[in-house]
């Protein structure tokens, strides 16, 4: 499942989820690499 997170105030990454850990973030593989950050929540339109 792909997800985007916010890493920074304005940066976001999106890649596939790798797992959710227990203070809530998120990590996401971004080619090599893992990267943490908050989840950003879907809106309804």
């Amino acid at each position: 499942m792909i997800r985007t997170i916010q890493i920074g105030k304005y940066i976001t990454a999106q890649g596939p989820l790798v797992r959710k850990l227990v203070n809530g973030l998120v990590v996401i593989r971004v080619g090599q690499k893992l990267v943490t950050g908050r989840p950003i929540c879907k809106r309804v339109a």
